[in-house]
């Protein structure tokens, strides 16, 4: 970053077109131009966060104007941007369209691909995971540019920068690994550590203009937070937005799985014009089971009477099963009626059911510990 700046967080009042193309250039300059990320001719992967066939305002995905004006300053710098994610149940054609990412393509002439085809990832230095396959067009992109969504998660507490990098799994993969790993929180942010860290990205660039706070990734609550982040390096990037988010780091699996590995680093510099220190207030973040306070239990007996669990609302349900489709450990049956009955023996409170239902109808019965924890005002 320019001047030794190890992330750049700037304010950016909306998607307008105007201002935000200003407000980027603002961004890019602070991080030494685009062309400092970008060579004449390279592939760039644009990698947005495309969660779901969701509107743009509905804050599930990156908004399709980040998207084009990140595209167009790739053109200008000579490469050959392309827009890819891999939705983890959604179709990809639907998901395209419905963000908005179709219509950026359309009118850019650029590709708008599926992330498919899993290629083994080389991994780098340091790795925990050996063996991790991601999307061969991933792989085979000259440079990434990384462009998230700032948004809250309700089984990995934020899902930011890192976790973003994820979305280059396959689709059918991703449960696998959730099944494997995802009902160990600090295990799987090792996961997405990794793969972040073997992909490593020219540059992430964070929509946080308007976020989602609450039951996110999927069904949570639009919030304006007016910023647009950058960084060479994205977990450095997600950890300074964390603390910016009035957040407890130590509740932050990401964060754990780093400082365990001594990947957390202070930052040389902040570059942008939010006050040194600066926190939103009052932000609504998902409270954690924090079973990695009692790893002396045995996992199945804390995951089982301890955690809090996925349950159905009925009267919500519009019955798509997308919630059935996505459970890794085959834990779901929808019966008549739009019932959904459970096997909390099967569960593993990885919560992509409530991550993928579209009309909110999977929310949480708090599990003994939470409550423990909420009495006791931790």
């Amino acid at each position: 970053m320019a001047d030794g700046a190890k992330y750049a967080v700037f304010r950016c009042g909306s998607y307008d077109r105007i201002e935000l193309e200003e407000r980027l250039d603002v961004l890019l300059e602070s991080c030494g131009g685009m062309g400092r990320f970008v060579s004449s001719g390279e592939r760039v992967l644009l990698k947005p966060n495309l969660l779901s066939a969701s509107a743009p305002e509905r804050c599930i995905t990156t908004h399709p104007e980040l998207v084009r004006a990140v595209a167009v300053r790739v053109i200008e710098a000579g490469g050959k941007p392309f827009i890819g994610d891999s939705p983890g149940l959604d179709g990809f054609g639907s998901v395209a369209e419905k963000t908005g990412m179709a219509a950026v393509a359309r009118e850019l002439g650029i590709p708008c691909a599926e992330l498919d085809e899993p290629a083994p990832l080389p991994m780098a230095e340091g790795s925990v995971f050996r063996r991790v396959e991601v999307s061969k067009r991933a792989l085979e992109a000259d440079k990434i540019i990384n462009l998230p969504k700032l948004k809250t998660h309700a089984q990995m507490f934020l899902t930011l920068s890192v976790k973003n990098l994820f979305g280059t799994v396959v689709r059918q993969k991703k449960a696998s690994w959730h099944y494997t790993v995802g009902l160990d929180r600090d295990t799987f942010a090792d996961l997405h550590i990794d793969i972040a860290g073997s992909l490593s990205p020219a540059l992430t660039i964070m929509d946080g203009i308007t976020g989602m706070e609450g039951r996110g990734p999927g069904n949570g609550k639009p919030r304006h937070f007016g910023l647009l982040a950058a960084s060479t390096d994205a977990l450095a990037l997600d950890l300074h937005l964390c603390q910016m988010l009035g957040a407890d780091l130590k509740s932050f699996p990401l964060y754990r799985a780093a400082a365990r590995r001594g990947l957390v680093r202070e930052a040389e510099k902040i570059a942008g014009d939010f006050p040194p220190g600066f926190v939103f207030q009052g932000v609504d973040i998902p409270r954690l089971d924090s079973l990695h306070l009692l790893s002396f239990l045995p996992e199945g007996f804390a995951r089982r009477h301890l955690s809090s669990r996925p349950v159905q609302m009925p009267e919500a349900c519009i019955g798509c099963r997308k919630c059935v489709e996505v459970c890794p450990a085959g834990a779901m049956t929808m019966e008549k009626n739009n019932k959904v009955t459970i096997d909390y023996e099967k569960c593993i409170r990885c919560y992509c059911c409530q991550e993928v239902c579209p009309a909110d109808a999977i929310h949480f019965s708090k599990g003994f510990l939470l409550k423990l924890l909420e009495a006791l005002g931790r």
